[in-house]
């Protein structure tokens, strides 16, 4: 969800740019900073940026300068001098002041005065038109900066759900080798105790069967594969899907814990601990997808 844009624009006797910025965000947060007057433009800029967005922080900001404002930073208030110098005749004419010198009179406070401080008239329509569409046009290139930036995240998300498909086929392996590996270690824990004592086979089978029930992964891999069915649609699809993924990384996160807490031998346990870091791995890159 990260990207950044920028327009420049001319037009109406002013210049301006657009800039946008966006980072993660798990919704949509709209940070927008307008200069004085043109308050009008925000709600118009909420609009833009949700059609276009579902998640992210964007921060949008928007400069202008007018043609005034272009021209000289400072000018000069001739109200104020002349102001100042009716006020000085009576003292020119009974000659007890010498005639001003126009450095002497711009040195007065107030003579000069910032071009935007004389700005009172707010954007014309024309002007908001022109910076409106280039605010479409900012949205949109910061749309394809972070289309982008999410083809190369589907590449490697795609390579982490292949990593996780082939653990859950790793850890079916070892599951399917789990009733016989029970029987066999339950049979050497009791051949100790039982010395010479005759062992029922049947006997043997049955809590062989109920160990076997209690550490059955079958359910757990199923429900494994069918998230990562899932998860590959979302990636194959054209749809904001973060939020989705978001929920089937929690699935994911769960059924391997379950996997791990039922594992009865060493290599399954291992299995199921590289599974989930992988899935780990794969919620990191979730939180960048819109």
């Amino acid at each position: 969800m990260t990207g950044f844009a920028r327009i420049d624009g001319a037009g109406e006797g002013a210049r301006w740019s657009w800039e946008a910025r966006s980072v993660n965000g798990r919704a949509l947060d709209v940070k927008p900073k307008l200069p004085l007057g043109f308050d009008a433009l925000e709600p118009v800029l909420r609009t833009e940026a949700a059609s276009r967005f579902k998640r992210g922080s964007l921060q949008i900001t928007l400069t202008v300068k007018r043609e005034w404002e272009l021209a000289s930073a400072l000018r000069v208030d001739t109200g104020f001098i002349d102001m100042v110098l009716k006020a000085g005749e009576p003292y020119l004419d009974g000659g007890q002041v010498d005639r001003p010198r126009w450095d002497g009179l711009l040195a007065l406070r107030g003579a000069l005065v910032q071009g935007e401080a004389l700005a009172e008239d707010g954007p014309s329509p024309a002007l908001l038109a022109a910076l409106t569409a280039d605010l479409g046009k900012t949205l949109d290139l910061l749309r394809a900066a972070r289309r982008q930036e999410g083809a190369a995240l589907r590449q490697a998300m795609g390579g982490q759900l292949a990593d996780i498909s082939r653990l859950v086929r790793e850890a079916g392996a070892q599951a399917a080798l789990a009733p016989g590996a029970l029987r066999d270690r339950l049979l050497r824990r009791l051949e100790p105790l039982l010395a010479d004592a005759p062992l029922d086979p049947s006997r043997l089978a049955q809590e062989a069967a109920i160990l076997a029930a209690k550490a059955d992964i079958r359910e757990e891999l199923d429900r494994l594969s069918a998230h990562l069915r899932e998860a590959q649609a979302l990636l194959d699809g054209t749809e904001p899907a973060g939020r989705k993924l978001d929920f089937l990384v929690q699935e994911l996160n769960r059924e391997a814990n379950t996997l791990c807490a039922k594992a009865s031998e060493m290599a399954l346990t291992t299995i199921g601990l590289s599974l989930k870091a992988v899935i780990d791995q794969f919620r990191e890159q979730a939180s960048n997808v819109e």
